[in-house]
């Protein structure tokens, strides 16, 4: 059986139902306008932002809820606001049956692009 790669974020998107493509969009856009400058692209087959080539965040879909990945750093710092979401280490689930957080998906990718930008002066 052959398997197509996912090589963009609209491929991506594109794989999955109206709602979730609804959500995914709303993520990239509330990301895109929070740190213009971030370049997107696939990493761990789910779309990932980077900041002069390193790490800011990643987002996947899934069946019941929207994956968020800020990296420990971005979970810790935001650790209270994001306490009434499932979280495993380093993610955090958004559910599919309530609007997206989008304001708050803007402030961690910021707080991570702030942190990205120390590191590398």
């Amino acid at each position: 059986m052959e398997t197509t790669k996912i090589t963009t974020v609209d491929e991506y998107i594109a794989g999955f139902p109206p709602q979730t493509k609804e959500y995914l969009n709303q993520i990239r856009e509330a990301i895109q306008l929070a740190v213009p400058e971030a370049e997107e692209s696939i990493s761990y087959a789910m779309p990932a932002f980077k900041l002069k080539g390193k790490p800011l965040v990643y987002f996947a879909g899934y069946k019941g809820h929207i994956g968020f990945y800020a990296t420990p750093t971005g979970h810790k710092a935001f650790e209270k606001d994001l306490s009434v979401y499932k979280q495993g280490k380093g993610s955090v689930q958004f559910p599919l049956d309530k609007p997206m957080p989008l304001d708050l998906i803007a402030r961690i990718t910021k707080f991570r692009a702030e942190e990205t930008l120390k590191k590398i002066k």
